[in-house]
């Protein structure tokens, strides 16, 4: 096989819930272990911060693998899902892992993988540490898929585990409550190896806690020991043991002051446990995070052939914590008139996401390309329910088309509803 057909390979052959949802979900670890087990049980080769969170994983790991790159360690990065290459999941000091590795891999072990049927996130999960660990990496920084406790990344030898927050995703897998959730990503946590905890709801910091405190982990909240703030346009400013100021931060989302202090306070931990990351690592790992390690769709500025100046933004917030956050800075920004191109998935709470958004606002609702993709004229059946105004389109790119043109220079489009919406216009 070459790249090409190992790629069709593994989306077509291995169940994969980014593409199928439910049918794709592993409810224990034993298919991890034997994954584990058939590529030599590499897991265990190299020091890993484990991240997980309903909202923010993502933005801490890349962070922090930036930092760590800037520091001079050689840093793996394992992360989900991808928005435009399959190798976005695998990284070392940034660089996507090799379209040579992949076939070789999936030739090597194409027997063991028939035998053991594993979810497309378990052998991306096996490829990736067999890959660090073939390459010598120096750290890993490994976020979770869903949850934490049943996820395969909680196999690694964590040095530093992290939570970012709680909130409401994937009910039907990690519990409808706040406390059960928080119970499943707590789940990461080890015996004595240091906690990060972010800015959450009391009742599931308490969940985290009392992990902690049952596994003799050292509790860290982040918010106690670090602020973020950003004085002006381009600068982000970190107070807490010491005073930190980076200029040119390119992450601009408001909740980007959320997960800083997660990232401050893990650089602090591994620097108790010998790791030296100056504090000029910090800060130009903070300020290259985007050109570290190609981190996209987070509060970007997207160009379009005919936009001749109209301001287009994506996000990939996509439940109702997440867009929260990201609404409320909508709505801040100065304009005309707000064009929504907007996607969701069908295991989603459509109407808890439909009752935030704005009704003043003109939707072009449209479906992701993937089998989990909510038929656009579902979600426009919905969003009238909820006094949403719209149009229905083909296609994410039609919509946005669409918008496009429809939209003047006083106006603002945004896309948005899905990583799956964000991934089809970053590229």
């Amino acid at each position: 096989m070459d790249y090409q057909e190992t790629l069709e390979y593994m989306y077509n052959q291995l169940p994969m819930f980014q593409r199928l949802g439910a049918a794709a979900y592993k409810a224990d670890l034993s298919a991890t272990y034997k994954v584990c087990s058939l590529v030599g049980n590499p897991e265990k080769d190299f020091p890993s911060v484990h991240i997980a969170g309903t909202n923010g994983k993502g933005s801490v790991a890349h962070m922090l693998a930036s930092v760590l790159q800037e520091a001079g360690y050689k840093t793996g990065l394992y992360t989900s899902p991808h928005l435009r290459d399959f190798r976005e999941r695998i990284r070392i000091n940034g660089k996507m892992i090799e379209q040579d590795y992949v076939v070789d891999f999936i030739q090597n072990y194409h027997e063991g993988f028939e035998q053991i049927q594993p979810s497309f996130f378990e052998m991306t999960f096996a490829m990736a540490i067999r890959y660090f660990s073939d390459k010598q990496v120096d750290i890993v920084v490994m976020e979770t898929g869903m949850g934490g406790r049943l996820d395969s990344t909680n196999v690694v030898r964590s040095v530093c585990t992290a939570i970012t927050n709680i909130g409401f995703d994937h009910t039907q897998f990690l519990g409808n409550t706040i406390e059960k959730i928080a119970a499943e990503k707590a789940g990461i946590i080890k015996k004595d190896i240091p906690i990060v905890a972010g800015i959450m709801r009391p009742e599931a910091l308490s969940v985290i806690r009392q992990k902690a405190l049952d596994l003799n982990a050292p509790f860290y909240q982040a918010d106690k020991f670090w602020k973020a703030i950003f004085p002006d346009e381009s600068t982000m400013a970190l107070s807490g043991s010491r005073d930190v100021e980076v200029a040119r931060f390119p992450l601009r989302g408001d909740y980007q002051l959320y997960n800083l202090p997660v990232v401050a306070s893990c650089v602090d931990v591994l620097s108790e446990q010998g790791l030296l990351i100056p504090e000029a690592a910090l800060v130009k790992g903070l300020q290259n995070v985007v050109l570290n390690t190609s981190f996209a769709g987070r509060w970007q500025y997207l160009n379009h052939p005919d936009a001749n100046g109209l301001r287009i933004i994506c996000d990939t917030g996509h439940n109702e914590d997440g867009l929260h956050f990201v609404l409320q800075q909508l709505q801040r920004i100065q304009r005309k008139r707000l064009h929504f191109v907007l996607g969701m998935v069908n295991d989603k709470d459509v109407d808890a996401v439909l009752n935030l958004l704005p009704a003043e606002a003109f939707y072009y609702f449209t479906r992701p390309d993937i089998p989990r993709g909510l038929d656009a004229a579902i979600l426009a059946k919905k969003a009238v329910e909820h006094a949403l105004k719209g149009e229905i389109c083909s296609s994410v790119k039609n919509a946005l088309d669409r918008a496009v043109h429809n939209a003047t220079n006083e106006d603002l489009v945004f896309v948005g509803g899905s990583t799956f919406v964000v991934a089809e216009v970053v590229g």
